[in-house]
């Protein structure tokens, strides 16, 4: 085990740190949905890989485990918002790319519900306490947004004057 206080790395690093290709297709996606720097977008890459390689070991269970553990993940992955049904395959799970975990980002929502002008005025708007999710506050534009928070996705100012119920 270890120091439960020691904190973790939640990403890597490409393996080999100068592939044209590689920088090109990161830069795009990085202006695209306004990371701060690529480590975000490593974030995301590491948090797919995992859920890819958890995929990959259900292939080599026998089929009663397999079906439970399948069941759990796929669920799981659909209340993330990354699978659009819950009857899902592992073929729908390796398919996943590296932009449905960003467009399930608060910043990106934030943009594509209209609160924001551009996903940087999003940013701006989540870091600085302006977006809540039902009445708590956000401030982290990195946070994953779930199939039942995204309908609680306000702005602040609304809360207050009294506009959004919240259950």
């Amino acid at each position: 085990m270890g120091d439960p206080k020691k904190s973790r790395k939640s990403w890597e690093r490409p393996g080999h740190p100068w592939i044209k290709e590689r920088l090109i297709r990161e830069m795009e996606l990085v202006g695209k949905y306004g990371l701060r720097n690529k480590k975000e977008l490593w974030k995301a890459q590491t948090l797919l890989r995992e859920f890819r390689r958890r995929a990959k070991a259900l292939l080599s269970l026998p089929p009663e485990l397999r079906a439970v553990r399948e069941k759990e993940l796929v669920s799981k992955l659909y209340r993330l918002g990354l699978l659009n049904s819950e009857n899902a395959a592992v073929e729908d799970i390796l398919a996943l790319d590296v932009e449905s975990v960003l467009e399930r980002r608060l910043q990106t929502i934030v943009f594509k519900k209209g609160l924001a002008s551009s996903i940087h005025h999003a940013r701006q708007l989540i870091t600085h306490g302006h977006i809540a999710i039902g009445v708590r506050r956000v401030t982290s534009p990195g946070y994953l947004v779930s199939r039942d928070e995204e309908n609680l996705i306000v702005p602040v100012s609304s809360i207050k004057q009294g506009i959004v119920r919240v259950r």
